[in-house]
């Protein structure tokens, strides 16, 4: 039987990970690559039987544990019937529960599914059919789109587009058409005396600034509601998604809504334009919909724009195809998921683990090695204070590191530290990721001051 060690060894030879620098984990202090075994609930078991927290829900799609019975058995039971048939042509009983569900949770507002595989996929169409939908109603000059400055959508071509980080657009910005960049309303951002709301307004000033400068050009808007995930946990106030669907509707704008990330409850409601009683024109979903089990995206629509593609010309239909759309098994993963919420009151549970986690890291408010501790429903995120910049450029690879020693799978964005952990941790699993992250904090800073 091959051991920790061989295991590691044929990875690093055969597979290219993805966000990796690969020579990372073969340097003189390489970053560590576990080879994982199996999980149970919120744990991840190495071949060697050591086991991980995962408080990130492995890259925010876990919700309710590795290996959750009734999402097994659901799973069984469907690759006994059909585990795909092509979605063009075809129809099957998952795909169309699971679209009446989500339609029936937006209050219809949203009562057309379009399925894709991943986020980024389900961001491409939100973009090709905003744009579509604007050329067959004759407004073939709405070709341009707005994203938030630090906002994350994806990394295919498309989504790249919509995307301002830095890393990614060094790299392929010559191959992308460029959006339009507003001000983030990332409530880090406000001044002496302003609140998070403060600077949503002027975030939202600065976005209907570019509405008017090119006015009658604007196709979409794009934004992850409440939360910008990839660029470090920003949050801001929900008056900002409502300032900004009373701006797409004065100046006949579509908004999309990015809930890739953010919806399925991860921020407190199932999904995240609740917050600020805003229905979006598009709604991207993925990771969590499956509960971390299946590829599966999809982008939830209005009755008015699936109408702008009804005809008999083909032309004018949406011209878009995944070969695993609306997969069978997928979207049975997704049922089963959508039915834990309901059965177990998923929501109402999370309030109350939302504050324990609060609570448990309360020591922080007055620790001067951090700031902007921040929580939204199920994200709870802190930045480190690291003023040398070789130290923070290296900070994120040093606590993932020391956080696999204390059994933790924490993964931070540059200095931000973050927990997005499944929704089944207990009262006792939660004190331990307490006290463990803290004591990875405590090691990786102490190194920071020598």
């Amino acid at each position: 039987m091959n051991n920790q060690q061989d295991w590691v060894a044929r990875s690093l030879q055969h597979v290219w990970h993805p966000c990796t620098q690969m020579q990372h984990h073969s340097s003189a202090n390489p970053v560590p690559l576990i080879p994982v075994s199996h999980g149970r609930g919120a744990w991840l078991y190495d071949m060697d039987g050591k086991r991980y927290l995962d408080a990130i829900s492995s890259w925010w799609v876990n919700l309710f544990g590795h290996a959750n019975p009734r999402i097994n058995a659901e799973l069984k039971d469907q690759l006994d019937k059909l585990e795909h048939a092509m979605l063009a042509g075809f129809t099957h009983e998952p795909v169309i529960q699971l679209s009446e569900k989500l339609a029936a949770l937006s209050n219809h507002a949203l009562g057309h599914c379009f399925y894709a595989s991943d986020g980024a996929s389900a961001v491409e169409i939100a973009l090709k059919m905003s744009f579509h939908a604007w050329r067959n109603g004759g407004q073939t000059e709405k070709q341009e789109f707005i994203c938030i400055k630090g906002s994350y959508h994806g990394e295919t071509v498309g989504a790249l587009a919509v995307t301002d980080v830095s890393l990614f657009r060094e790299a392929y910005g010559p191959m992308l058409q460029r959006a339009h960049v507003v001000a983030s309303p990332d409530a880090r951002l406000a001044q002496a005396g302003e609140t998070a709301a403060d600077v949503a307004l002027r975030a939202a000033a600065d976005l209907e600034r570019v509405l008017q400068e090119r006015e009658g050009k604007i196709a979409a808007v794009i934004i992850e509601p409440l939360v910008q995930c990839a660029t470090g946990m920003a949050m801001h106030d929900p008056v900002y998604l409502r300032r900004l669907r009373e701006l797409c509707d004065q100046y006949q704008v579509h908004l999309i809504a990015d809930e890739i990330a953010v919806g399925c409850g991860r921020t407190g409601t199932f999904f995240a334009c609740e917050s600020a009683s805003i229905w979006p024109d598009f709604l991207c979903l993925s990771k969590g919909i499956s509960g971390g089990y299946l590829p599966l995206s999809l982008v939830m629509t209005t009755d008015s724009v699936y109408q702008a593609f009804y005809d008999a010309d083909m032309r004018r239909g949406f011209l878009h195809s995944h070969s695993y759309t609306g997969n069978p098994l997928a979207c049975r993963a997704a049922l089963a998921t959508l039915a834990i919420f309901e059965d177990d009151q998923i929501l109402e549970k999370n309030r109350i683990k939302a504050i324990a986690i609060k609570d448990a890291f309360a020591g922080l408010t007055d620790d001067p090695r951090v700031s902007h501790i921040r929580q939204q429903g199920m994200i709870f995120a802190f930045d480190a204070v690291v003023e040398d910049a070789a130290q923070a450029a290296t900070f994120s690879r040093r606590f993932f590191s020391a956080a696999l020693k204390q059994e933790l799978l924490l993964r931070p964005i540059s200095r931000t530290v973050y927990l997005m952990p499944p929704y089944i941790l207990d009262p006792q699993e939660i004190a331990l990721l307490a006290s463990k992250t803290m004591q990875v904090f405590n090691e990786v800073m102490t190194e920071v001051a020598v």
